[in-house]
């Protein structure tokens, strides 16, 4: 059985079922109507009799009783009981006599009580009580007897609505769809054609129709995309030679773009490392013309010592030497002392401050380091390249804080923030504020430097972090300064760097991961 013969079975099934269904709600409900109808005739029918008995039998048993002919009364009562749907009758009279037939446990769904009056008087009265069992047992037979016949009527006009269905409609279904099974593109030239039809169209002709008509597109269809097939094979065959031809070009280009771009990488190495160096000569100058200032006093110092020194000697040699030129001498002596130590200590700060920052700007190890300190050495060195300023730096980190990172990295941040501030922000003033705020949440360390300075121009803002974008060009800005410290913070340290809106001057907000939990330093 093919799987037209399946959908088709179940289509037959599926109208049969609600032939059947439809069939049996109408006559379940004409069944009701009919019952319906039949019950109240019926109880019409039980008023007659209660009309009936009223009229025939009141009478005749009026006479009996007051004749007190007892087996007439028993007869005339045996007589209604004897009537259809009813269940017990009862006669009752004022002398305590009391007769009554029928079934006494009567469950009595309508109950007449008739007077007995016999020539103006009243001898008694007649009970009479009816029940719907008849009524029903009739209507029950007449439901199976209904219902039977209805459903008798379905089943042959079902029979021959299935059949008549088979013969107009489902057999030209096994046709077309036999049709469109076999259906193809090397016999898309035959029609489809249902046999055995009415000169007049119906449905089934204008579905043929429209077969045919998708037939025919269809084939025109095939026709046009063979053509572009074939068009299409063309155009890969010649579209592979462009592709091999421009492959072949576009290697030779990327190698001069990979060249060029070794180079400007190469190039832009050297112009950071140039940069690296520009700032770490401007700091070498600037600390040593600071430490000349304290070793020039120490200097100074110890030749007005030895001059005291040889004045001793000479009081000591020639016995002139005398109290009180003693303790002037030593008092002098210690103060040369003071001064001497002090200068030398402010040197050895400078220098180790220095040493600390050039070393790790020349290295580049990654380092446990203390950031109030690390940041307090590189604010001092870089204050020697503007110590004639009154700047104002104001510094916030925690003096216990620790982290694992590249100092190198904060000592060029660090630098190139105070750089610019001083170059840019301050040009032609003597006197700014500064903040360097550092603070760590979540495994974070944030750093806000911002100044009061002249700002950057709108024009600029967009490509501050841009390499070789300054407002000194010609005037020894070679526009790395912030290039590099972008490269520093998103490639070394795997942060983000972003410029923040102040109300005056400049901000920037650094965000970097904290590679190492904290640590306390033990004193």
């Amino acid at each position: 059985m093919n799987k037209a013969v399946e959908i088709n079975d179940k289509l037959t099934k599926r109208l049969l079922l609600y032939i059947l269904l439809c069939s049996a709600v109408v006559s379940v409900c004409s069944t009701l109507v009919q019952l319906y109808s039949f019950f109240h005739d019926d109880l019409t029918l039980l008023e007659q009799r209660f009309d009936n008995i009223e009229k025939s039998y009141i009478p005749s048993i009026a006479s009996s009783l007051w004749d007190f002919n007892k087996p007439l009364v028993a007869q005339q009562i045996q007589g209604i009981v004897d009537l259809p749907d009813i269940g017990l009758v009862r006669v009752e009279n004022d002398f305590d006599y009391q007769a009554q037939f029928g079934n006494t446990e009567i469950v009595a769904e309508k109950f007449v009580e008739f007077p007995i009056v016999f020539d103006g008087k009243s001898v008694g009265k007649l009970l009479v009580y009816a029940d719907y069992q008849d009524i029903y047992q009739r209507l029950w037979q007449q439901a199976g007897f209904i219902l039977t016949s209805e459903f008798i009527k379905i089943f042959i006009i079902a029979f021959f609505i299935i059949a008549i269905v088979d013969k107009l409609i489902t057999r030209h279904l096994f046709q077309i769809t036999r049709y469109a099974q076999e259906l193809a593109s090397h016999n898309l030239d035959e029609e489809l054609i249902l046999f055995n039809r009415h000169k007049s169209e119906d449905e089934l002709d204008y579905l043929v129709n429209a077969i045919n008509s998708m037939r025919v597109k269809l084939q025109d269809e095939i026709i046009k995309l063979e053509s572009a097939e074939n068009a299409l094979l063309v155009l890969n065959g010649e579209l592979e030679v462009k592709v091999h031809d421009r492959t072949a070009k576009l290697e030779d280009s990327n190698k001069q773009l990979q060249t060029s771009l070794d180079n400007l990488t190469l190039a832009q190495e050297q112009l950071v490392q140039s940069e690296k160096m520009a700032s770490l000569g401007q700091l070498v100058a600037g600390v040593a013309h600071e430490v000349n200032t304290p070793l020039g006093i120490c200097v100074t110092s110890i030749t007005a010592l030895k001059e005291k020194v040889d004045e001793l000697q000479k009081a000591l040699d020639s016995q002139e030497l005398t109290k009180s030129f003693l303790t002037d001498t030593l008092s002098l002596l210690l103060e040369y002392e003071q001064i001497i130590e002090r200068s030398l200590n402010k040197s050895v700060e400078l220098i180790r401050s220095f040493k600390s920052v050039a070393v790790e700007q020349h290295t580049d190890p990654e380092m446990n380091i203390n950031l109030h300190q690390h940041v307090y050495d590189v604010v001092n060195t870089v204050k020697t390249l503007f110590k004639h300023k009154k700047y104002h730096i104001s510094i916030e980190v925690d003096e216990n804080f620790t982290l694992v990172t590249y100092p190198s990295a904060w000592n060029q941040i660090l630098t190139n923030f105070l750089m610019n501030s001083h170059i840019h922000g301050f040009e032609d003033r003597r006197e700014g504020e500064i903040s360097i705020k550092f603070t760590q949440s979540n495994g974070y360390l944030t750093l806000v430097y911002c100044d009061n300075g002249k700002g950057i121009a709108d024009g600029f803002k967009k490509r501050i972090f841009d390499p070789f974008v300054t407002t000194k060009r010609g005037q020894g800005g070679s526009g790395l300064g912030l290039n590099i410290v972008f490269n520093l913070v998103n490639a070394k340290l795997g942060g983000t760097i972003k410029s923040v809106d102040a109300e005056k001057g400049v901000c920037f907000k650094v965000k970097v991961p904290i590679a190492a939990t904290k640590e306390k330093i033990i004193s």
